[in-house]
């Protein structure tokens, strides 16, 4: 049973995706995220203009006159979604906390599968598996996971985000699309990234949260961290204690990145996501 703030925030995520999904992002999903190959459908007569490339050969032999094979895109893909709900994931300075981006960002993702009929699953992670949802198809489907990104609790605060993207390369076993949804605060996660992006599609979407970049000159400060429970009382009217406070997150996942080939989408709690996401998707799309 789930309690009625909770359907609230379900409802108001699933009227904002279907909103978002008539904007065209399902199109551009489409675009990025082929078939995982080919299907063989018939052999018909050739027709001038065709790509000889496809003449099969054998037929035409058999038959006295050239034929050509027809193949379709297949369309059997699977999504999976690997959903960081460790304890930085729960700060927020504007109008969403972390989290709750997330959320959002799986539900666009996770309902232009559905729109395609593709399967979609997800992972979510602390510092362990804090749940797992094989793939699958619908609405419904959809709707479930939603739900369980609102209301884990989860029992780690730390993040091992090696561990959640190792357990996704044993859970995949056919290949399929991977999409990172993290504020990448972690470490040593570069060579299991780089495996999954040689056998998937791999994209990271890194949430992050302006004042975890920029604190305000506010004078004397109490900051907590949420993943270690650590207390400490700070200057932030000096600008070189301002500077030694900025997460390395965004230096250190850049690298990664360019070192493992993974594509990667910046979104913050205090914009929308819906024309960034959108253009991702095409910049993406032209590259191919």
């Amino acid at each position: 049973m789930l309690d009625r703030e909770t359907l609230e925030r379900i409802r108001r995520i699933r009227i904002r995706t279907r909103t978002i999904l008539n904007t065209g992002i399902v199109g551009s999903y489409n675009a990025v995220f082929k078939g995982r190959g080919m299907e063989f459908v018939e052999v018909r007569e050739y027709t001038p203009g065709d790509d000889v490339r496809s003449i099969d050969w054998n037929v035409t032999a058999r038959m006295g006159q050239a034929y050509v094979k027809k193949f379709v895109e297949e369309r059997d893909l699977t999504l999976l979604l690997v959903v960081d709900v460790s304890g930085s994931q729960r700060f927020g300075s504007q109008f969403l906390v972390k989290r709750d981006l997330a959320a959002e960002l799986a539900a666009v993702l996770a309902f232009s599968a559905v729109a395609n009929h593709d399967r979609v699953g997800a992972v979510l992670f602390s510092d362990r598996i804090e749940g797992y949802v094989a793939p699958a198809r619908g609405s419904d489907h959809v709707l479930r996971i939603v739900r369980d990104l609102l209301v884990t609790e989860a029992q780690g605060t730390g993040t091992d985000l090696d561990g959640a993207l190792r357990f996704a390369h044993q859970v995949m076993r056919r290949r399929g699309i991977i999409a990172v949804i993290s504020d990448f605060q972690a470490r040593d996660y570069q060579r299991s990234l780089g495996v999954l992006r040689r056998r998937h599609d791999v994209i990271a979407i890194h949430v992050h949260d302006p004042r975890e970049s920029e604190l305000p000159a506010a004078g004397l400060v109490a900051l907590a961290d949420p993943e270690t429970g650590e207390l400490r009382v700070v200057d932030v009217s000096d600008a070189g204690t301002r500077r030694r406070l900025r997460p390395a997150s965004f230096e250190e996942a850049d690298r990664v990145f360019r070192r493992t080939r993974v594509d990667c989408v910046r979104l913050s709690t205090a914009e929308s996501y819906e024309r960034p996401l959108t253009s991702f998707f095409r910049a993406r799309e032209k590259r191919r």
